[in-house]
């Protein structure tokens, strides 16, 4: 931990009676360490430590007789105008215990905490305002992302069908293909006919199956109804 800073301040005040008075009424608190002194009452508040033991967060209210001091602590991390409020909310939680013996100026002390609480809101309302800009603009940012996703939701559903209609049509195409290029009994007849003729009386029947684009088993079968139909004639 890095050491903290320290700050403080004074205030004017009276005391009725004497300063060891003021200890029973403080000591009804646990957490504070009350040490009287001849001339001055240390009120110590210790929060937290760091690792070797050493008070960290911090405050020591000195009670005299004439006037309070206060000494307190900033760690890095806490806002030093967020201390000093805390700081003297603090400061006057403990004086209401000893009003009846001990008073401050209250004026003074009023004007102290005005001014402290203007410094913090000031600081909240510029931070604030940092925040809300970055806010509103991630916010924008956000809804513009958003409508683009919709927008490429309803794109990418509309290709979808798009593609779908697309393949539906594509798949009927090819079966009406299928049907034109599949040859007809007759087509088929006249086809190897003239194979026969132009290969001198011969056919190879994967070889004409290849060119034609038709089952080998078709064309036998082709061939056997030719011959059986007295169309061809086999020889040897």
């Amino acid at each position: 931990m890095a050491e903290p800073q320290v700050d403080g301040f004074k205030l004017k005040a009276t005391l009725k009676g004497k300063l060891k008075d003021l200890v029973p009424l403080l000591s009804s608190l646990s957490f504070l360490e009350v040490v009287p002194e001849k001339e001055v009452v240390d009120v110590v508040y210790v929060e937290s430590r760091d690792i070797n033991g050493n008070p960290y967060l911090f405050s020591i209210i000195k009670l005299r007789k004439d006037e309070v001091e206060v000494v307190y602590s900033i760690p890095e991390e806490v806002s030093p105008k967020k201390r000093r409020v805390d700081i003297i909310r603090y400061l006057l939680n403990i004086l209401s215990l000893i009003e009846e013996k001990y008073k401050v100026e209250y004026k003074a002390l009023f004007q102290l905490l005005e001014e402290a609480v203007s410094k913090l809101v000031n600081s909240v309302t510029m931070d604030y305002t940092k925040l809300y800009t970055q806010y509103d603009s991630l916010k924008k940012e956000v809804e513009d992302l958003r409508l683009r996703v919709e927008r490429l939701t309803e794109q990418n559903k509309a290709l979808t069908t798009a593609n779908y209609e697309l393949k539906a049509e594509n798949d009927e195409l090819r079966l009406k293909l299928s049907k034109l290029m599949r040859l007809s009994d007759e087509a088929l007849k006249a086809k190897l006919q003239e194979w026969i003729v132009e290969h001198n009386g011969s056919i190879n029947i994967a070889q004409f199956s290849k060119v034609h684009n038709v089952p080998e088993a078709r064309v036998e079968e082709m061939l056997n109804r030719l011959v059986s139909e007295g169309y061809l004639e086999l020889i040897g």
